[in-house]
C-alpha cells in the first residue's frame, strides 16, 4: 500500500513544487488536502486523481486515511500544527524553519517521542546527492584541511508587500526563509556547530531582516555569509581548504535556480566537475521520509539537527540584538 499523504494548506509551493513531488514519490500518494477555497484545491485535484478535500485541518488530522502530513503553513504556526498532527497520529514533514527558536524544540522533540511518529524539518538541500558528495570529499580531506565557508542566498521581492516574508508577526525576515539554508549547509558537510558568531549585520524593513550578514567561528574554519530579500538572484557556497576548494553553484534550488553543479579544484589548472540535471531533491525527500516512517532507517536530518541550525539562527539574532521571536 503506498504511503497516504495530506497537505494542511493549499499554498503556492505546496501546488509546485511539494505536492508534484510527493506525487511522483515511489512508493508514496497525495491523498488529502485541507482548504477552505475549494477553488485552490482545484491544480492539485489536476494531478491527484481522487484527491479528497477537506474544509478545514482538523478535519484532515481526523481521516483514518492518511498516514503523513505535509505542513506549509506560515512559520509561527508550525511548532502547534505539528504538534497538533503529532498527537493525531500523523507523521509529520514540516517546511522550514520547522520552528523560531532553539528552545521551541523540546516541545516537537517530546510530542515526537510520544507519538512514536517521525516529524522532520523540510530541508531538501540534505537530500541531494550533491550534498552528500561535499560531505564525503570534505570529509575525507580531498580539500585539505577545511579552513573557511563562504555562502550567499538572494533574491528581491521588494515589490511583493503582501508576501509573509514581510510579516514580522507570522516569522517573517530573510534569516528564517533562506538563512537556514546557509548555516545548515555550513553545519552538513563540515559535522560541526559554531562556537562563536563574530559579526550580526542586519538592515530591517517593518522589522524583519531584509539584509543579513554575518561571520562565525567554528571549531576548525571560519564562515561568512550573507543572506537577503532585496538583491537579485545568487545562490553559491564555496568550501576552502589549504589544498583546494570546492563550489556548489546551485546549492539551495537545485535545477530551478540552475543545474545543480559541485566544482572541485585540488591544483591551479586541475578540476573535477560533477552535474546532477534530472535530480528532484523534493521527490527524494518524500522518499526518505516515507523510509524512515515505515521502517525506521536513519533520516539525513532528524530533528536534533534541525535545531542545531536554528540554534546558529538565534546565536546570529542575538549577536545584533533583541530576538525578533522574544
Amino acid at each position: 500500500m503506498a504511503f497516504r499523504w495530506g497537505i494542511l494548506g493549499a499554498g503556492k509551493f505546496a501546488r509546485q513544487h511539494m505536492g508534484p513531488a510527493i506525487h511522483a514519490a515511489n512508493g508514496n500518494s497525495l491523498v488529502g488536502l485541507a482548504t477552505s477555497t475549494a477553488s485552490k484545491a482545484e491544480p492539485f485535484e489536476a494531478f491527484a486523481t481522487g484527491l479528497e478535500v477537506f474544509s478545514d485541518y482538523d478535519a484532515l488530522l481526523d481521516s483514518p486515511d492518511i498516514d503523513a502530513v505535509y505542513i506549509p503553513l506560515p512559520n509561527h504556526l508550525h511548532v502547534p500544527w505539528t504538534i497538533k498532527a503529532l498527537e493525531a497520529g500523523k507523521h509529520v514533514l514540516c517546511e522550514k524553519p520547522i520552528a523560531l527558536q532553539a528552545d521551541q524544540f523540546d516541545a516537537l522533540i517530546n510530542a515526537r517521542d510520544r507519538s512514536g511518529k517521525h516529524a522532520a524539518e523540510a530541508l531538501m538541500i540534505a537530500h541531494h546527492p550533491q550534498f552528500t558528495r561535499a560531505q564525503e570529499l570534505v570529509q575525507s580531506g580531498a580539500i585539505g584541511k577545511l579552513r573557511h565557508v563562504d555562502a550567499v542566498f538572494s533574491y528581491n521581492n521588494a515589490g511583493d508587500t503582501t508576501n509573509i516574508r514581510h510579516d514580522p508577526a507570522k516569522g517573517g525576515g530573510g534569516l528564517y526563509d533562506i538563512g537556514v539554508y546557509t548555516c545548515s549547509a555550513a553545519r552538513l558537510v563540515s559535522g560541526e556547530d559554531p562556537n562563536e558568531i563574530t559579526l550580526s549585520r542586519m538592515e530591517k524593513e517593518n522589522s524583519v531582516d531584509v539584509y543579513a550578514q554575518f561571520a562565525a567561528e567554528f571549531p576548525s574554519f571560519s564562515m561568512s555569509s550573507m543572506v537577503s530579500m532585496r538583491l537579485h538572484n545568487r545562490q553559491e557556497v564555496v568550501f576552502h581548504g589549504d589544498q583546494g576548494w570546492l563550489k556548489l553553484s546551485c546549492p539551495f534550488n537545485a535545477n530551478v535556480y540552475d543545474v545543480s553543479e559541485l566544482i572541485l579544484e585540488t591544483a591551479v589548472g586541475s578540476r573535477i566537475q560533477e552535474r546532477w540535471p534530472s535530480v528532484n531533491q523534493y521527490v527524494l525527500q518524500v522518499e526518505n521520509f516515507a523510509k524512515t516512517a515505515q521502517s525506521g532507517a536513519e533520516y539525513p536530518c532528524p530533528l536534533e539537527f534541525s535545531r542545531g541550525t536554528q540554534n546558529m539562527l538565534d546565536m546570529i539574532f542575538e549577536a545584533h540584538g533583541p530576538h525578533p521571536a522574544g
